[in-house]
């Protein structure tokens, strides 16, 4: 083959790369950036070890405490990304937490909670959506892999178009913006992003019957990755910015929706692994809540 027929063929390759990527739906790779750069220690410090430079952090539980980070920065819209290796072995009552949140009294808020269990029972995985103060919108998925041997990828797409959940690159959940029919969606609060390892068997594992089991601690799990790309907003000018800029990759029109094959990955998630949908619950809602039915939950 010669040389220009080579050169067509790697662009020819890069275009597919950049279509896949960049210009159908599909969130562009995260970058690894040490810990430090993004991030720093919120509370129990001491409860946090850094290896490879800072690329990578542990949290570490005990009877003494757990830990947390935030982000150092503010953020309205963006694409935020950790890849994390869970607590392995009987992690009963622990919950590890990666989550967006704004420090309102009526917050926005976009929650991975992953609690844990006994030996040879699988992680769920709990995500939750706040607009306006308003929460009460769980579901709980079953993970189609074990977190506690490797790193995977958890990630959120957010922009004014709609939230979008992922596992990998599997969207695990949409939340869209149902602001047409009454629903509020976070477009104006600044959040910081957090992570957290934490005692709650109160609540974690079968609502509180199965306590943690401290003789198994400590209890450590492991981030890496760090990846931040969104704008950054500390300042009501900046907010305003944020608002109406439209010129990042994640706000643009591909990423107002989910593409057809994003939703089938969506509905095979939702027919395989979910255990529990609020969407679903009649007895909590009788009505289903509006906007279900936008994010394709019913």
């Amino acid at each position: 083959m010669g040389t220009t027929n080579v050169k067509g063929l790697l662009f020819s390759i890069v275009l597919i790369n950049l279509s896949l990527v960049g210009f159908c739906g599909y969130p562009r790779r995260p970058v690894d950036v040490p810990f430090w750069k993004n991030y720093e220690p919120s509370w129990a410090s001491h409860h946090i070890k850094f290896l490879n430079g800072g690329s990578t952090a542990d949290l570490i539980l005990d009877r003494s405490s757990g830990a947390g980070f935030q982000s150092k920065k503010s953020y309205l819209f963006g694409h935020f990304s950790m890849k994390m290796r869970l607590v392995g072995g009987d992690s009963a009552g622990v919950v590890t937490a990666f989550y967006l949140s704004s420090n309102n009294a009526e917050h926005d808020e976009i929650d991975f909670e992953f609690l844990g269990n006994r030996t040879g029972q699988p992680y769920i995985l709990q995500t939750n959506v706040f607009t306006g103060g308003k929460g009460d919108r769980e579901q709980r998925i079953y993970l189609w892999f074990d977190p506690t041997k490797g790193y995977h990828s958890y990630s959120v797409l957010w922009n004014t178009f709609q939230i979008v959940i992922f596992v990998d690159d599997v969207p695990i959940r949409a939340f869209k913006n149902s602001k047409d029919l009454g629903v509020k969606f976070p477009f104006n609060q600044p959040m910081k992003i957090y992570s957290s390892l934490w005692d709650a068997d109160d609540w974690a594992t079968r609502g509180g019957l199965e306590k943690t089991d401290w003789s198994n601690a400590p209890f450590t799990a492991s981030y890496t990755s760090f990846h931040v790309d969104g704008c950054e907003a500390a300042t009501p000018q900046e907010v305003q910015v944020c608002n109406t800029k439209g010129m990042r990759w994640w706000d643009q029109k591909a990423f107002q929706d989910l593409d057809a094959l994003q939703y089938r990955r969506l509905r095979w998630v939702r027919q395989k692994y979910t255990v529990y949908n609020y969407c679903t619950d009649k007895q909590r809602y009788p009505v289903p809540p509006p906007e279900c039915t936008k994010d394709r939950d019913i």
